[in-house]
């Protein structure tokens, strides 16, 4: 078992090298009815915000509910789960009868990744009935409405004076006997994250009665193994168990781990071999996904356990000769289409800024019809509208046309857009979303609405038809 999860602590009490801001967390629960604001635990990576806060839920007897911002992050999602828990107590709530919502990656509900989510967030907070608290790494990813609507407690990173004595007690109640100075050296090395402390610690420790301060060392040296001598032995000699014990001593990540064996192992495999050997990495792949989605890395062995003796048992027998392995294909690929990405995005978000959605939606679902419908600019009008509606700048359209940003063309189609943008009337600009004028200032003359956009001196005779028909409509509802 992680001993990450082994050894999480359960109480507030238990909490390590962060003393003001544990006592901070406590004092918001205990005087949450007399304030009753959200509050934003923020701090770098492993330095103990969720098990602060699920800590602090059990010593106050607050059945605590989690929303985590890698799995599903729209508006609906928030509001249906997170929004109705936040405003009601229910059989399961505690003794007081209340329950801790808890929303954990909170900066990343304000990326671009969803726009709906970051605004349904905000309005949570601001109405919940019951106590919220925002877990994040972050705290300026998030808008300053959210952050001026909640108490913020800033977790730092925990000194090594801290780390050490909690690699003390794990020793000692694993049955593992230590030098001081192996202790010292672990803490110093992670920087203040006391969560990959613990990890380090684990790998330096199961399977052995002692280590010391050589132990230590000696694993620092092992973790930058040349990543082409693993894959070596994964790939071409070493049976399921050695091809796991080997995977302990390179300095990657199960995620990068990946890819490293996916793009190498189809070189020396065929046949049987092969396709058992994409079993086990999809095996591996959705480990993966459920680390993300979870956030629980206590998964990370899973799929490493596939990737590694999975593909090494699927293996039959042991490659001879000498092969080019290479670094992954993917991250090249990345590199290349990184500046596609960037402008996809931002795409993206502009659409859902206009249209109410989410980015990742507009992402998804607009922009590769937009690609489709408005190529080289052949359906001009159309080009025009889309360019008015979403308020798009020439690098927009030159990436959704394929025409070139300084040609004339595109430069004609932003300009007529803009002057387009600027003549929306009031029904145009309520059915593209943009900002309407306030109601009761139609009419002749009017100087617009709070966007401060002229709607010009005289109304047009399709005007006066559209306003006697909202008069007659209006009087026969009333």
């Amino acid at each position: 078992m992680d001993w990450t999860e082994r050894y999480r602590p359960t109480t507030l009490s238990e909490i390590r090298g962060n003393d003001k801001a544990r006592d901070a967390l406590r004092e918001w629960a205990e005087t949450w009815t007399d304030h009753r604001e959200a509050a934003i635990v923020h701090g770098d990576p492993g330095v103990g915000k969720t098990s602060a806060v699920h800590a602090l839920a059990a010593d106050v007897d607050w059945p605590a509910m989690e929303l985590n911002a890698s799995d599903q992050r729209t508006a609906e999602v928030v509001s249906r789960t997170a929004g109705e828990a936040s405003k009601t107590g229910t059989l399961a709530a505690g003794g007081d009868g209340r329950r801790l919502v808890v929303l954990d990656e909170a900066d990343n509900f304000h990326g671009n990744a969803d726009y709906g989510g970051s605004r349904e967030v905000t309005r949570l907070v601001k109405e919940a009935s019951q106590p919220v608290v925002l877990i994040a790494n972050e705290f300026y990813d998030m808008s300053k409405t959210l952050r001026n609507a909640c108490r913020e407690i800033e977790f730092r990173a925990v000194s090594s004076r801290s780390i050490v004595p909690v690699l003390r007690e794990i020793c000692r109640a694993e049955g593992v006997e230590f030098e001081t100075e192996a202790l010292e050296t672990i803490a110093e090395a992670t920087s203040g994250d006391l969560r990959s402390a613990i990890k380090d610690l684990q790998a330096v420790a199961e399977g052995r009665d002692r280590i010391t301060a050589a132990d230590v060392s000696t694993g620092e040296r092992d973790r930058t193994e040349d990543i082409f001598d693993f894959l070596d032995t994964v790939i071409k000699e070493a049976g399921a168990e050695d091809a796991l014990t080997a995977s302990y001593d390179v300095d990657e990540t199960p995620d990068d781990l990946i890819n490293w064996i996916e793009d190498n192992f189809a070189k020396d495999y065929t046949g049987a071999e092969l396709a058992d050997g994409y079993e086990r990495l999809a095996a591996a792949d959705r480990w993966l996904g459920r680390v993300r989605a979870t956030q629980n890395y206590s998964y990370w062995r899973y799929a490493t356990d596939n990737m590694t003796a999975g593909v090494a048992a699927a293996r039959q027998g042991t490659k001879g000769g000498w092969t080019r392995y290479g670094p992954p294909s993917y991250w090249s690929k990345l590199g290349r289409t990184k500046a596609t990405r960037n402008r996809r995005d931002e795409i993206g978000r502009k659409i859902a800024e206009e249209a109410g959605t989410s980015t990742a939606v507009a992402r998804r679902e607009v922009v590769p019809f937009l690609e489709t419908m408005l190529a080289y600019c052949r359906n001009r009008d159309l080009t025009v509208a889309a360019t008015a509606a979403y308020d798009l700048d020439r690098t927009d359209v030159s990436f959704l046309t394929g025409s070139g940003e300084d040609t004339n063309k595109v430069a004609s189609v932003v300009e007529d857009a803009r002057e387009r943008r600027e003549s929306y009337d009031e029904e145009e600009r309520e059915a593209l979303g943009l900002d309407g004028v306030p109601e009761g200032e139609d009419g002749p003359g009017d100087a617009g609405g709070n966007d401060g956009i002229p709607k010009g001196d005289d109304a047009t005779a399709d005007d006066s038809v559209r306003n006697e028909e909202a008069t007659a409509d209006d009087s026969t509802g009333n």
